[in-house]
């Protein structure tokens, strides 16, 4: 027999990991959660999730992960308000460490997310905080009656944009194309709002500002190569965004993008370790297809536990 600290170690809180903490108590597996820097990820940023199943009116997304948190805890799930530095998926039982400690366990699944893609510009780090942001719903409150620039064409900033006009006097949606990516619906209410502007064919190439904070961006015109200056006094960035990986490199297959790869039982090229959610999925960003691959991922760990073990599992090994 096999012995580990755990039987399954989910890292990462959002959907992904919190229904695969659900599913993986449920199976009686002893279960570790290591949330990350907050529990939830992205989600809980979310100020009314309105597409899961089951939520007629909507629901916070912290409201949300807190119902989710609370049916893991049903079935015994452990919660670690602590985040991975290092792990060793060379030989079994796996090996990771946190900040807090180190410990095994016999399978992992692996649903970490992804981040926010940074513009890579002059002034983007230094107005961090002071002016860039790159969530509305946690700092929109701060530019009530100003003037913002929102980055970027696909849902996240449109809704994002969308979201801002409850505070901001006016917001510009500044776009590298001259059309949005965003779903149609999104794309109608964005263009009924009086308080949306749209900046076409153009990338922000600075952010400006002095001791008090942000106080424009300058934009070059992809098209015409014409540049110019927009005033405004928060920058709210949506160009996309990248998995958190980096950690497993060189021992996990992944795509050019650094998005790991796994079949369709979640599985990757390590036997015994899956993954789950947005680290994997660079296409639906979706919290429904996040929990779904949670499940199947907590399903596939139960089956490789009870193969570890010599126990039958129903419907097949």
């Amino acid at each position: 027999m096999i012995e580990a600290d755990w039987d399954v170690a989910i890292l990462g809180s959002g959907p992904a990991g919190l229904t695969a903490a659900i599913y993986c108590g449920r199976a009686e597996l002893k279960t570790v959660v290591i949330t990350g820097r907050e529990i939830g990820g992205q989600i809980a940023l979310t100020e009314n999730l309105e597409n899961f199943p089951g939520f007629p009116e909507g629901v916070p997304g912290a409201e949300f992960v807190q119902l989710l948190q609370k049916q893991a805890e049903k079935f015994k799930a452990q919660f670690e308000f602590d985040e991975i530095t290092e792990v060793d998926l060379s030989s079994h039982p796996f090996r990771l460490k946190t900040y807090g400690g180190e410990f095994t366990s016999k399978s992992v699944i692996i649903a970490t997310g992804a981040s926010p893609r940074k513009l890579g510009v002059p002034g983007e780090a230094e107005y961090t905080g002071r002016g860039v942001s790159y969530c509305a719903v946690c700092d929109g409150f701060f530019y009530r009656d100003k003037k913002v620039a929102v980055v970027g064409g696909g849902d996240s900033a449109v809704e994002e944009g969308i979201y801002l006009t409850k505070f901001a006097d006016e917001v510009i949606i500044i776009h590298r194309r001259d059309r949005l990516r965003a779903s149609q619906l999104l794309q109608d209410m964005a263009f009924a709002n009086e308080k949306i502007g749209f900046v076409w064919d153009s990338v922000v190439e600075e952010i400006v500002g002095d001791e008090n904070g942000v106080k424009g961006v300058k934009i070059r015109n992809v098209k015409t190569d014409e540049r110019s200056s927009l005033d405004v006094e928060g920058v709210f960035i949506y160009i996309g965004h990248e998995p958190n990986t980096k950690m497993f490199e060189g021992q996990l297959d992944m795509d050019e993008r650094g998005f790991i790869l796994t079949d369709d039982h979640q599985r990757t090229n390590v036997e015994g370790v899956f993954a789950a959610g947005d680290v994997q999925d660079p296409l639906h960003r979706q919290a429904v297809v996040a929990a779904g691959t949670g499940a199947v991922a907590a399903i596939e760990a139960e089956k490789f536990i009870a193969a570890l073990e010599g126990r039958s599992y129903p419907g097949g090994p």
